[in-house]
């Protein structure tokens, strides 16, 4: 059986919060529901679209941790990275409940985010809810929470930020290894330039002894 790559599973866990992030930022911006006021006679009902960050606020503020926890997984280490683990749990787990929740219209509009007009302090409000982007947070959130999961269960054993380049061979008292400077065989050109370096010393180079002149 294969051993697991610590290096995928960091990437995995980071794409896993970035694409979360990502798509949970983009779902909040988008209109979740349509939302109709009828008003007391004479006045005409009102019709008003609300975005997923008007009704679900905590919705771009996960995404945006999301995102921040894809850079700071690589940071972390230990310990570190299971309390990250966690808190990506609780964020991916709030964004898809709220897309839950607007999926099967249990959500509360407050009349004052309809606007200053006239009559809607005692209006009827009906809300029908957009499925596509509610839908897209609930798909981010599961990715959260995927990512919480394998950063708590496996994060501790992943590489941490310059981990790669640090030297692991046995040096001197420093902790630095001696660099090794490979000698390349000796050619004739260095023989004879060895012979003129010798004559230019005071040496006979064909001596056996070596002695200067």
């Amino acid at each position: 059986m294969r051993a697991t790559d610590p290096r995928r599973e960091l990437t995995l866990a980071i794409l896993l919060c970035a694409a979360g992030g990502g798509l949970a930022l983009s779902s909040g911006g988008q209109a979740w529901a349509d939302v109709t006021v009828t008003r007391q006679a004479p006045l005409p009902p009102v019709a008003a679209v609300l975005t997923g960050s008007t009704l679900a606020p905590l919705v771009p503020a996960c995404g945006l941790l999301l995102l921040s926890a894809a850079v700071a997984l690589v940071a972390l280490r230990g310990w570190g990275r299971t309390v990250l683990g966690v808190v990506l749990l609780v964020a991916g787990a709030t964004v898809a409940v709220s897309g839950v929740r607007a999926l099967v219209g249990s959500v509360d509009v407050d009349p004052g985010d309809l606007g200053t007009q006239v009559g809607l302090g005692d209006a009827e409000v009906a809300v029908r809810a957009v499925a596509g982007w509610p839908v897209l947070a609930l798909v981010a959130g599961v990715l959260g929470v995927l990512a919480g999961v394998l950063v708590v269960l496996r994060g501790r054993g992943w590489p941490g930020m310059g981990q790669r380049y640090q030297r692991t061979g046995a040096g001197t008292g420093t902790g630095a290894a001696a660099p090794v400077r490979r000698q390349r065989p000796e050619s004739a050109e260095d023989r004879h330039q060895a012979a003129w370096k010798a004559l230019d010393g005071g040496t006979d180079p064909t001596d056996d002894d070596g002695a200067p002149r």
